[in-house]
């Protein structure tokens, strides 16, 4: 056993026996596991035991601790009712999309029943319920700071192990080049590049949102430094997805509140793009290749890499049943990969529609979609608001909420040309963030229901201090 699997049982151990002491601290130090739990050397299973491995092992210390604890502490769920709806639904989709899988396998011949539990169930649920847990048990100033750094450090580390995979000379190269040094990211972040983009095109603006949290001079100029070392990590992928995702989130956070910003922001799009050839040239890969007539044409199959010969065969399909769709891993069972296969090679055969709306379409229908997309629709709007709302004197506030609304906008834009809508191991830390962003919702809600009883001379209940207060 390598030597780096000794030193991650010498810190999943002790933080499994911790969780019985203190549950929120080994939650903590499990969302921090994200980051390596795909890496080639994190053990997938114990005993050849599918689902028993170290990261499963203290989730259910950490889950079972919480659920003992809950009474003694006094927690009370609380989310609201528009939320937990959405939630249940969202669950809903998932829950009879894999149902109906399982009713109708074919083409899923050499996949067990046990092995379609494990990886299409449980492992699209168990990613959100870290979130969760963040949610119950974020009731002090403490604890979200906790919960905070917690999420930044997944990113961090996501962006140390893509620049120690990746040389410098990767800023210079494009198309194949590029393709070639970024195989490597997958060996050794253990994501795909594709995920990978996603995660830094919205930490780089992370880091830029949480600048009203942090008071000394020092601290902003770390994070002014982490989103420029973030975005020089994210030009060391080659992900065009996730740069056309950094574009737009910097976008639209200049319009929602950065607005003295727009005019600097094309500068500094062009000035990336002089420092980066290979980011410009990668970006642009597939546009304005000459013809057998000399003219400049767009090349549909290399500039959105065959999803343009891939996406049709899809939409057909989905047209057939737009309502309902027809269950999880349509693209198999259905029979579309098998054609792929046949008609345009095995390089195109793919079993996911690199689209993560025609992905939800094909699997669930327009019915499903609309409830996904109705979810992160409303997280977008409550995140926006606390990113604009500060008048308080509540940076926490502001911060929490420019993060969930810079990381959920660059999950909807990326799963235009990739990603998907079920939650899995890179979604993780967002699932938290949005999780942390309706704690301090309520508790903002909640301190200012309690300002006109204090105005009055009324004691306050006992209950523990209000997010929003940070001294």
């Amino acid at each position: 056993m390598p030597l780096r699997v000794y030193a991650l049982w010498a810190v999943v151990v002790p933080l499994t026996v911790y969780a019985w002491r203190d549950w929120f601290m080994s939650l903590c130090g499990l969302i921090l596991l994200t980051a390596v739990v795909d890496h080639e050397d994190m053990p997938k299973t114990i005993m050849g035991i599918q689902g028993l491995n170290p990261w499963n092992i203290l989730m259910l210390s950490v889950v079972l601790s919480w659920a003992v604890s809950r009474s003694r502490e006094g927690l009370v769920w609380d989310m609201s009712r528009p939320i937990t709806v959405l939630l249940v639904l969202y669950l809903g989709v998932v829950l009879v999309g894999f149902a109906r899988m399982m009713a109708d396998r074919s083409h899923l011949d050499n996949m067990t029943a046990a092995s379609l539990v494990s990886e299409q169930l449980i492992n699209t649920i168990k990613w959100v319920v870290p979130g969760l847990l963040l949610y119950d048990g974020c009731r002090s100033p403490r604890r979200t700071k906790m919960a905070l750094l917690c999420i930044l450090g997944v990113y961090l580390w996501v962006t140390l192990q893509v620049l120690s995979a990746m040389p410098a000379s990767a800023v210079f190269e494009g198309g194949a080049a590029m393709m070639r040094m970024r195989n490597k990211l997958r060996v050794k972040a253990g994501f795909s590049s594709g995920m990978t983009g996603k995660m830094l095109a919205s930490s780089a603006w992370v880091f830029l949102t949480l600048l009203p949290v942090l008071a000394r001079p020092a601290y902003k100029m770390l994070a002014a430094g982490a989103f420029a070392l973030t975005t020089y990590a994210l030009v060391l992928t080659g992900t065009r997805a996730g740069y056309c995702a950094w574009g737009s989130v910097g976008l639209v956070l200049c319009l929602v509140r950065w607005q003295r910003y727009l005019l600097v922001l094309p500068a500094g799009v062009l000035l990336l793009a002089f420092v980066f050839p290979g980011a410009k040239a990668r970006l642009l890969q597939g546009v304005g290749q000459v013809d057998l007539s000399g003219q400049a044409v767009i090349n549909d199959d290399a500039a959105t890499a065959g999803r343009s010969e891939v996406w049709p065969y899809v939409l057909d399909r989905i047209a057939q049943s737009p309502a309902i769709g027809y269950g999880r891993e349509a693209m198999k069972r259905t029979g579309i990969k098998r054609m792929l296969s046949e008609q345009l090679g095995e390089d195109l055969a793919l079993g996911h529609p690199h689209n993560a709306y025609f992905e939800m379409l094909l699997d669930n229908g327009a019915i499903g979609l609309a409830l996904v997309v109705s979810f992160f629709v409303t997280i977008l709007g409550y995140s926006g608001r606390l990113f604009l709302q500060d008048e308080d004197g509540d940076p926490w506030a502001s911060g929490v909420g420019g993060m969930t609304l810079a990381l959920v906008l660059t999950h909807m834009v990326a799963s235009m040309s990739s990603q998907s809508f079920y939650p899995c191991v890179g979604d993780c830390p967002m699932w938290c963030a949005i999780m942390l962003m309706l704690r301090v919702r309520v508790e903002r809600t909640r301190a200012k229901r309690l300002r006109p009883a204090q105005a009055l001379g009324l004691p306050r209940p006992l209950r523990p201090r209000p997010l929003h207060q940070t001294t």
